[in-house]
Order: C-alpha cells, then structure tokens, then sequence
C-alpha cells in the first residue's frame, strides 16, 4: 500500500467508523470492516512516521454525540486486540508468557453489545456512562436505570465502576424490528446497533420499552482486595447482577480452545448475539505487569467467531409456491462462504418486505446465515448502487401452474388446490423425517406419483397399490414394496409427529409437542383462549391451528383414523390447591421456572404467561415486576415460592 492509498483507505474506515458507532447504521460487514483495519494498522507498524494521528485506529470507540452531557470515566474504558484463528492466538500466548511467565485465563462470551460503565458510590448508581472514546463518553444514567439487570443499589458502600455489555436478546431485536417496520422506520440492522441506538435514546420512556440486558465483564475504579480477575467478577455477581452462560478458568491454549468450540457450537441457540470468545489473564498482578499498548491491554483479547455476515450481489428473483400456496420470493446470489457453507441463495420471505428494504435486482446486500436455517438479507448497502439495479415486481400468476394469484397484501397465494408444486410440498413435508418419516418417499417421487395422477392428497398415499407402483420407471418389487410398508408404519405414529406433519402455519415441532403434551389429539376440539394461554404461543400461531382446523377438519379426522396416533399417557392429577387453577409466575426463583411449570402442571395448574381476572395464583421470586403489580391492582392472590413450596409440601 503506497502513502496515497493508506490516505484513501483511512478516510474509507473513518466514514464506515462514524456509521457503525455513532448512526449505528453499517454500511459494510464486521468482516469487511476488520479486513480494512488491520490493513491499515499493518501499513502503519510498517511505517510508523506515515501513519495519521487521528486513524480509527487511534481511537478506542465512537465518538460522543452532542445530544448528549459527556461524562469522564474515572479510569480509562479499553478497546480489546482481535484474533481470528489459531495462529493469531499462539502468537497472543507467546507474548503474554514471555512478559508474565506461567499464568492462567479467565474465559467468557464475548456478547455483541454497547458498552457500558456504571459508577456506583455508597451503594447507590450515581451515573452511566457509554463508552465513547475510552475517556469521555455520554451520560445515559437515566436510561440505565431502566435496565432490569442493572441494581439500583448494591451491597457495597466504597466507589466502584462496573463495566459490561448492554444488549438486546434476539427474539426481542425481532420485536423491535417488527414494530419499527409497521412505523415506516429504518429497520436496526443487528441486535448490536439496536441495543446501541436503544441505550442513547434521549427519551428514557423508549429505552424502558426496549428490554436491554446488562452482562459485567470487568471493573475500573475500585478498592478490592482480590488477587484475580475472577474473584472481582464472582464478586460483582454477588451484588445481583446477571451472570453469561458460561465461564472458565483456563491453563492453556488446549484448554481455551475447548471451550470456544462450544460456545461456537451453541452460537445459535443461546438467546444472545456472541460474536467470539473473551479471554483475560486472571491474575491482577500479572495484568499490571503486562500493562497497556495506546489502545489495548496487552493482558486481554477477542478471540473472534468465523463471520456469519457477509455481502454479495443480488442476481435475480425466483418464486417458491409452499405447500399452502403462499409465493415466497428467493434471492439467486452471488456464491458466498459463510462459515464454510458457498450460500447462492437467500428467503425475502414476502414482497412487503422487499417494498420495505428497498431491495432491488443487482443491489449490494448484507446476508446472514444463522446455523441450518436459509441464510436471509438484512441490508441493502445503498452507497454501492449505480443505476443498473432493477426494480421486483409483485407476480400475478403462478409460477407453476399459471393461475392468478391472490395477493393479501403481505401475502401473495396461489389458490388453485391441483397446483402440483402445493401438492407435491405438502405430501413431502408430510413425509419428512421430522414428520412421519415415510423412508423412500421424497419430492422427487412425490412428483413421480402426481404426476402419475396417483396421489392428489395425503389421504390417497393409504390407497396405493403395488401393481399402481410397479408400472412406474424405476420402480421394481422390492422398491415397491418397501414404499408400501413405510407407509403402512405410519400408524401408531406419536401424536407431535402426526400434528407436525399436517403443515399448520407457524406450528414447527416444539409447538406440536406443547399442543399434544396438554391436549393430545383433543386440540382439534380446543378453543382459541385455550391455545393461547400455552406458553410461548401467540395470536398467530392459536389462530392458525383454530383456522387449520375449521378448514380441514374432515381430512385430519380421515388421517387420525388411518393413522391411530399415539397420544402422550395423561396421568390422574392428584388433589392439590392447584388443581383447575390458572397460575403466573413472576420474578426470579431457587430453581428454573420451566421444572416449576412441570411441578404445577403435574398438579392440575393450568401455567400462562399474563395476569388476569382469570389468574388464581401469581407465584412471586425476587426482583418481581409488572406481573406482580398488576395482581395486587386486580385483587389476584400473590404467594411467594416459600409460601407456594410449603403448598407442594402439603401435597
């Protein structure tokens, strides 16, 4: 890189910078973002006299917006060194035992938030304050108060700052999306920049509705005795406040390794964005030993995840007809690697979402991939047009079978039942492995059979016949015949599998589990109030079982007679003050609320998610919120766990 272009490159990284700190809006990948900056901080070890006193690389963070009264941390908010591999964390452990000999980590997640320090004096929080530039940053103490997972007051009179990471769990980032999406607002384009753009919000009101979530990872300013890392931590913990999923001690490399290949590997289960692996010497001494370069601790670094963000080109639109006849829009894009898997193709999910994206064919886009799941675009990198960008047009026939389609507004349906590509769908999900698991029968013969005009349903695959099969290409006796008996081993199925296959709208299995496990093959006599009082089901998800209901109950009676499934054993309830009640619970208890749902279930409570006249119980843990609240307004009986545990005693 010659002088020129570091220069170019430097006011590149300063305007991507300024959009992912302070807009909270990227214009380009983390990946992207990482690539340009260590080319430049290469170029600028190189040559030292060359690099710019004010590169980003300089800097700790963002800058502090105006809107905002700026607040001095007491002790300076460091940044942390990036690794990417194996390599780049040998040499790490190199340098750290040359400088501080034997020594030992301490290991955490490393969540995808906003950072931020809390002060705290004579047990009060006097002030918030965000990052910023690792010196000055901005006052949000107002806001942080509205932070469930941030004590008020703690159990500790002596001035201490506490430092952590604000974020926003993922199911709530799809909320806040959902809600800024029927507003007509730009959509956050990750939980980070949601959390962050929530945190600086000058009115606290809309901070307290954004449900952000507070996790320590370290201490500035204090007077603790320990001697580790950990013990402040632990200590920290003490005090009330949230703790991450995992943490570990760690003697070497073998050891750090193991336990981010785990947290690599429940990356898309857990509730929170983590993006690497953060890794710490733990004795206090040592770390003061090791000290500080101008812009990291040398004692701690981010052992980052493989990118799951990546940016690539949109090269057409292709329909998809699913087996209810919705048209799903796919993007064709340019082959990108995403965690080693070449990704060409992404789900729009429905033309609403296009009109609000603004995506176009030929757009620059962001397309993430979460575990198994399509990959999907997230944003359109606007800054990249150049006019060849062709705009998507609604369709209004079939791509299959060329009747018109009818278009609901965010759904777009082709209504015609003989449909092949509805039928064909639905008798392969019908089928699949995580359905009834009829072997040998995937869309390809699926297809075969339709086309053959011997199946038109689901019910007509228990009439097929050998002779039928038997004249079809690549079909001999034993092919047949095993069709027929997979088929036939559908019977006596379990109930979940039975519901699953039917293909409801927003009923995946963990859903059909929850409707057996309370209802058996009864759901179809259950009502909508009932559905929706099982916890984690929603509007959609109880009127979408109702609606399947009403519309094919003859055809799900036809197969549960065909079929036989198994219902889950419904044990006798024994008498308990819980039998036929409706109970909340509230707060956090000794033992996790889903083995006390289980307990209460078992013993007749019918356990929801909301307080209402109806509610009979609310069982009430520490730090119980609005549900406890609104018990005592409507009169509801509130018990504690001590009082509810004696209850179960008694039982």
């Amino acid at each position: 890189m010659t002088e020129v272009e570091y220069k170019k490159e430097i006011e590149t990284l300063k305007k991507w910078a300024y959009a992912y700190y302070v807009k909270d809006n990227p214009l380009v990948t983390d990946e992207e973002y990482d690539r340009l900056y260590h080319k430049i901080l290469l170029f600028e070890k190189t040559h030292p006299s060359l690099a710019d006193p004010n590169s980003p690389t300089k800097r700790v963070g963002g800058v502090v917006l105006d809107e905002f009264k700026k607040a001095s941390h007491i002790k300076r908010m460091w940044s942390m060194e990036d690794v990417f591999d194996k390599t780049e964390l040998e040499e790490w452990l190199k340098r750290v035992y040359k400088n501080a000999g034997e020594v030992t980590f301490f290991c955490e997640p490393k969540f995808d938030g906003a950072s931020l320090n809390l002060i705290y004096e004579g047990g009060e929080l006097k002030q918030a304050i965000t990052r910023g530039d690792g010196i000055v940053g901005e006052d949000v103490t107002q806001n942080a108060k509205t932070i469930r997972s941030i004590p008020l007051k703690i159990d500790y009179d002596a001035l201490i700052e506490i430092r952590g990471e604000v974020v926003i769990l993922k199911d709530d980032f799809e909320k806040i999306n959902e809600v800024r999406a029927k507003e007509g607002k730009q959509l956050f384009a990750n939980p980070r920049n949601a959390a962050a753009g929530s945190l600086r919000q000058l009115d606290s009101s809309v901070s307290a509705k954004r449900k952000l979530v507070f996790y320590p990872w370290g201490i500035g300013e204090n007077s603790l005795k320990n001697k580790n890392l950990s013990q402040n931590l632990n200590f920290v913990y003490s005090l009330g406040f949230k703790k991450p999923l995992k943490m570990q001690k760690c003697k070497n490399i073998e050891e750090i390794e193991e336990i981010y290949n785990e947290l690599l590997k429940e990356r898309d289960n857990v509730p929170v964005m983590m993006d690497g692996l953060v890794i710490k010497v733990d004795e206090i001494e040592a770390q003061n030993q090791l000290g500080f370069t101008i812009k990291n601790p040398r004692w701690m670094c981010a052992f980052k995840f493989p990118a799951i963000e990546k940016s690539t080109k949109i090269k057409d639109i292709v329909l998809q007809v699913g087996r209810t006849g919705v048209i799903t829009p796919v993007a064709v894009v340019e082959p990108v690697i995403i965690e080693g898997v070449v990704v060409e193709r992404a789900t729009l999910h429905n033309f609403d979402e296009i009109k609000r994206k603004d995506i176009k064919i030929g757009d620059t886009v962001i397309i993430i991939r979460s575990g198994d799941v399509i990959p999907k675009i997230i944003k359109v990198l606007e800054h990249f047009r150049d006019g060849t960008q062709k705009p998507i047009a609604r369709p209004t026939n079939c791509p299959k079978c060329q009747s018109e389609l009818l278009d609901e507004g965010a759904l777009i349906k082709c209504q015609n039942l003989e449909c092949s590509a509805r039928v064909v769908n639905a008798i392969s999900y019908f089928a699949s492995k995580k359905c009834l698991n009829i072997d040998g029968l995937g869309e390809k013969i699926v297809k075969q059979l339709y086309d053959n005009k011997l199946i038109r349903s689901v019910t007509d695959l228990f009439s097929l016949k050998k002779e039928e099969l038997l004249e079809l290409d690549g079909f001999k006796e034993k092919k047949a015949q095993n069709l027929l008996e997979s088929i036939k081993g559908t019977k006596g199925a379990q109930c979940w599998r039975f519901v699953n296959s039917l293909g409801i709208e927003h009923i995946g299995e963990a859903a059909s589990k929850k409707l057996c496990t309370l209802f058996g093959l009864g759901f179809i006599d259950v009502d909508k109030e009932s559905i929706l009082d099982i916890e984690g089901f929603g509007e959609e998800m109880a009127e979408s079982v109702v609606e399947f209901v009403r519309i094919n109950r003859d055809k799900i009676e036809k197969l549960i007679e065909l079929i036989e499934p198994v219902s889950p054993d419904i044990q006798p309830i024994k008498e308990s003050p819980f039998k036929n009640k409706t109970v909340v619970l509230t707060g956090t208890m000794s033992k996790p609320r889903g083995e006390i749902k289980e307990i209460l279930e078992t013993l007749g409570a019918k356990v929801t998610n909301s307080v209402s006249k109806k509610t009979d119980f609310v069982i009430y843990g520490k730090d119980a919120g609005s549900k406890y609240d609104k018990a005592l307004k409507l009169g509801v009986k509130v018990s504690s766990e001590d009082e509810m545990n004696g209850l179960l005693n008694e039982t």
